[in-house]
């Protein structure tokens, strides 16, 4: 083989091998541009995904209902020293109209009234009479309930305490229907050094409102002991009246007061060891009344 033929030759592979190079040049940079539209299309389907799933869950929260609670029915309370009407406070405390009221830290929420009459006979003794009423008004809350069921749970709770009054001698207890929404009067005698005291004790709700009235009547000196069915007719007409001035307060006519019961009462509550409550006391599951009625011409505060 001469040169010449030699060298044609050598020129030719270089050439090839040249060629060879361009091709797989051409082919890598071909792959490139497939490699990073696939990249971007993976990049922007994820972060599609993610601003879906943001927005959805956004919306999903702001259509979630913030938590609520049916508002109260009654949102204030009459005057106390005034629920019940001067004819019958002369029947049932005939020597005290005024009364005498209760402090309060939020007379919109709880409030009371208190009247003594002592009417003395001189040698033939005297009669003793002592009333209080005392109202309650709950508030509707998103974590406790509503107002009407916290009422009514105070209400089942003033009606143990007087069945468990400490010293009571025959309770009994019985429905007062016509009177709020539920009502129970519980009755019992106390015997004191200055005589047998007569307590009554009616507690009624209406709506969101809890009236407990105390009325008891005592013959002192020598003077005979007053009838226990006249005194509990009495306390009963005195809550009636008190029920409706709270109705009447809030624009609602009264109409609670001698109409069916908006809503069935719950069974009788059963008895407790905590005492008999005389007093008003601050709104709230914990927050109750004094406790122990008045029971003598000594203790005369509400």
């Amino acid at each position: 083989m001469s040169e010449g033929t030699m060298q044609r030759r050598a020129q030719r592979e270089e050439r090839e091998q040249r060629a060879k190079r361009r091709n797989r040049v051409l082919v890598c940079a071909a792959a490139v541009p497939v490699m990073l539209v696939a990249a971007g299309c993976s990049s922007d389907s994820g972060s599609g995904d993610s601003t879906d799933k943001a927005g959805k869950a956004a919306a999903s929260a702001s259509a979630s209902p913030s938590p609520t609670v049916e508002a109260a029915a009654y949102g204030k309370l009459p005057e106390p020293c005034k629920v019940v009407s001067k004819k019958t406070l002369e029947d049932l405390v005939p020597k005290d109209k005024s009364g005498k009221e209760g402090k309060s830290d939020d007379i919109s929420t709880r409030a009371g009234c208190s009247w003594n009459s002592l009417d003395n006979n001189g040698v033939k003794g005297s009669q003793f009479r002592w009333l209080n009423v005392s109202l309650l008004r709950f508030e509707s809350d998103v974590t406790r309930g509503p107002a009407d069921k916290l009422a009514q749970e105070y209400y089942e709770k003033q009606v143990q305490d007087a069945q468990a009054a400490e010293g009571a001698k025959g309770v009994e207890s019985e429905p007062v229907p016509g009177t709020g929404d539920q009502a129970t009067a519980v009755h019992y005698d106390l015997k004191k050094k200055e005589g047998t005291f007569k307590q009554q004790t009616v507690v009624a709700r209406v709506e969101n409102v809890v009236v407990t009235v105390d009325y008891n009547g005592a013959g002192l000196a020598g003077d005979k002991t007053p009838s226990a069915d006249e005194l509990l007719k009495d306390a009963k007409k005195a809550t009636a009246e008190a029920v409706a001035a709270v109705s009447e307060a809030n624009g609602a006519g009264g109409g609670k007061a001698g109409g069916a019961p908006s809503k069935s009462p719950s069974k009788s509550p059963s008895k407790s060891p905590s005492k008999s409550p005389s007093k008003p006391a601050s709104e709230g599951a914990s927050d109750e009344p004094s406790k122990g009625a008045s029971t003598s011409p000594s203790k005369k505060s509400a």
